[in-house]
């Protein structure tokens, strides 16, 4: 089949035709985007955007952790159906897999991992792989189902090996590794086989969970073995049919033809489900040429086609913004009707890795591109409170966990309300979710890594906040999750101000300035006071030094990065931190002292709008632009080192999205601060004929990105920020004058600062 390698992407020139339905904006895209240098992303056939199977190659090498399945380097031991993307901690899936190998196979519970022999090619919807041995494995899929294409070297004899026992290790020695609990596999006689595999832990410490499998070969099976044991152990190895139970166990299919073309089914609910599947998706004779076409199709007319740039746009923006498309919606999965836990007529998105990443702008962005799946994943979220009685913070094998910090469903709940979604949401039982977050203390899971209080799901560390108004340092986090509880807690008073329940409404607003409570103004560093540390319960704040966070870590006061960024999260509330900063002035200086001091890190998600800040001041919206250019858009790119950090499922992709639109977005609020646009022209479908046109004249993305004027909807604008209604509601239209002068054209109002006051 023909394919235009990443090579080949590099030397095109942009198209002027870009606007046109019929463009194939797969062209533009590199799987491997974020696949090396800790990025995570995977970088297999994904047929659709969120769709469940994931089927790529499974690497090892030596004990590195490969999260989502690929690494760059090692051997190939294996390709499932099966993966994460972008995630950390330790990997998840890589369950029901397939491993050819040539001529006899003694022990198919050995090592039977082979190097490639060169660097796997991937497009939309395609992936192959060449391994040493001479085997070229193809690959293509559905939403539910897998297609692999074997050629064989001429003259040997080609094994298919099924092992049940197969799954993604994790070395790292955090007790967050997955585990195989046992499994079963039939042989029939026409050569198809059924089975299920049992696993659990993994990074959000599940309990046993199944998936179960059904595969079918287009060429004659000549001889098939079951085999079972322990370790390497072989205990019974022979002719086909059933074999179950908790040691290693899987079949080996042998055949004539160089050139096999399998065929597998998933379902994580029945053998039954699976080959329903696989013969509703992939039926008998189907071509791999005739899944890619129809995998670039769907993300052409689902996602990419949402986007699109006018002429004069530099080419390797074009790729990094597509390429950052594909990232963003390739998790979580759409498990509508898979879901083995319960039935019900909602919608059901499991792989959630995790709302801590993705609420402070991935959600946003989802909604705007896709506003049918986000509506979905919004009843889903609630759908899983009804059945299992929280909300995730994370889910994935259909359970939920682990929490980081806060209970950021509710921002996400609330982003969506504020900004009007509605349709098929039921948002009496969504605010009853939330107040679910806001008033019940999970059960304590015991996570060893944090064993004070439930990492599964919920606000852990309830009681203090509710006692005291602030978390002491009996609980793990402690500070960090004060400063999240309060903009989850904002979340509940956007509900219940939109719902009309006054009584809640002004008690989660109050509760919404708890961070202050965290605020000790005598804490001082490089000429700053006042930062958020650890309180005891008898009111006394911890000695802290505002440029250390410990490990930062799960048993740490902050999670994931130091008092200094947190001290900038309340984001509803920047009105009063800017007066406990000392005013305009010192507001600015200390956005300032995170790249002087270099602590902002664009790979930490607690730092994302942090750069963007300076727009709360007048006058000062170019440096936002300033920091967007040289702080974090420099730091991104469509290769393979491309991401400043893990992708965290597509969060790290919408944040550099975001800047590419030129806006920023307030989680929980309707409010966009206003950046500086990459493309002279871009416009945005925001569905039912509804547009948001954005052009720039004058300037040039590096050297002259500075906001010289702007109109919205065709009136000269003089504010740093625009709202939902102004642009994405019914759409609109944004002109912006760019230029190389820094200039303080922002005099207008300021943005909104809605919990700033008593």
């Amino acid at each position: 089949m023909p394919r235009l390698p990443m090579r080949s992407l590099l030397g095109l020139t942009a198209l002027t035709n870009l606007a046109a339905a019929d463009t194939d904006y797969t062209q533009y895209v590199n799987p491997f985007m974020g696949t090396t240098n800790g990025g995570n992303r995977f970088p297999g056939v994904v047929a659709a955007p969120f769709a469940m199977v994931k089927l790529g190659p499974d690497v090892q090498s030596g004990t590195t952790d490969a999260y989502s399945g690929y690494l760059a380097s090692g051997n190939v031991w294996g390709f499932s159906l099966t993966h994460e993307s972008g995630t950390g901690g330790a990997p998840k899936y890589g369950v029901v897999s397939q491993m050819p190998v040539v001529g006899t196979v003694p022990n198919p519970l050995a090592d039977l991992s082979q190097p490639r022999a060169s660097a796997d090619v991937a497009t939309i919807g395609y992936y192959k792989t060449s391994l040493a041995n001479g085997i070229t494995v193809e690959l293509a899929a559905s939403e539910h189902a897998g297609l692999y294409q074997y050629i064989f070297p001429n003259n040997t004899t080609p094994n298919i090996v099924v092992d049940v026992s197969h799954v993604l290790p994790s070395f790292r020695g955090l007790g967050w590794e997955q585990h195989y609990s046992g499994g079963s596999i039939s042989t029939f006689d026409d050569g198809h086989y059924e089975g299920s595999g049992t696993y659990n832990n993994g990074w959000n410490l599940s309990p046993n969970w199944n998936i179960y499998f059904c595969g079918k070969f287009e060429q004659k099976v000549s001889t098939v073995k079951t085999f079972r044991g322990t370790g390497t152990n072989l205990t019974s190895y022979g002719k086909g049919g059933t074999v179950s139970g908790t040691d290693r166990l899987g079949a080996v299919f042998t055949f004539e033809d160089a050139t096999i073309t399998s065929r597998v089914g998933i379902s994580f609910i029945s053998t039954t489900r699976a080959c329903a599947n696989l013969d509703a998706e992939i039926p008998s004779k189907t071509k791999l040429q005739a899944l890619v076409t129809q995998a670039k199709s769907r993300w052409n007319t689902q996602v990419f086609s949402k986007i699109r740039i006018g002429p004069g746009a530099n080419n390797a923006d074009l790729q990094l913004l597509y390429s950052s498309l594909l990232g963003m919606f390739t998790i979580p999965s759409n498990k509508t009707s898979e879901n083995p836990k319960w039935q019900s007529a909602e919608p059901y998105y499991d792989d959630v890795f995790t709302l801590w990443d993705t609420h402070r702008c991935h959600t946003s962005l989802f909604h705007v591109l896709e506003p049918v799946a986000h509506e979905e994943f919004i009843r889903s979220l609630i759908d899983i409170w009804r059945h299992d009685g929280f909300m995730p913070d994370a889910r994935s094998s259909n359970f939920n966990g682990r929490v980081q910090g806060g209970s950021n469903a509710d921002n996400v709940l609330a982003d969506a309300y504020v900004k009007g979604v509605r349709g098929n949401v039921n948002w009496e039982d969504g605010f009853a979710a939330m107040r679910t977050d806001a008033e019940v203390v999970p059960p304590n899971n015991f996570d060893p890594k944090a064993p004070d209080s439930s990492t599964k799901e919920g606000r852990g560390a309830l009681p203090d906040w509710i006692k005291y108004g602030y978390i002491t340092p009996a609980f793990t986090r402690a500070v960090s999750r004060a400063v999240e509880y309060s903009t989850n807690d904002f979340g509940l008073y956007q509900v219940a101000k939109g719902l009309g329940k006054t009584a809640d409404e002004q008690k989660y607003l109050k509760r919404s300035r708890n961070w202050r409570n965290h605020w000790n103004p005598n804490a001082t560093s490089n000429g700053h006071s006042g930062f958020v540390v650890p309180r005891l319960a008898n009111g006394s704040f911890v000695p802290q030094d505002p440029l250390s966070c410990g490990g930062c870590y799960w048993g740490d006061a902050y999670y994931e990065d130091n008092p200094w960024v947190y001290s900038l999260n309340a984001l509803h509330d920047i009105g009063t931190l800017k007066k406990l900063s000392g005013g305009d002035a010192k507001f600015v200086d200390r956005i300032d002292k995170l790249f002087d001091l270099k602590i902002f890190n664009a790979g930490n998600e607690p730092s994302f709008l942090s750069p963007y800040l300076y727009n709360f001041v007048n006058g000062q919206q170019w440096r936002s632009v300033q920091r967007s250019r040289n702080n974090v858009g420099n730091l991104y790119n469509a290769g393979a080192s491309g991401l400043p950090g893990n992708s965290d499922a597509g969060a790290m992709e919408a944040n550099i999205l975001w800047q590419m639109i030129g806006l920023y977005p307030m989680t929980g609020q309707t409010t966009f601060l206003i950046l500086s646009p990459w493309f002279p022209q871009m416009t945005i479908d925001l569905g039912n004929g509804k547009t948001l046109v954005i052009t720039t004249t004058g300037g040039d993305k590096n050297t002259a990105p500075y906001v010289q004027s702007l109109k919205v909807n065709g009136k000269q604008w003089y504010k740093s920020w625009v709202t939902w209604e102004d642009i994405f509601a019914n759409g609109g239209t944004m002109d912006f004058v760019l230029g190389s002068t820094t200039m303080g054209w922002d005099t207008g109002e300021l943005p909104p600062a809605p919990a700033s006051g008593d």
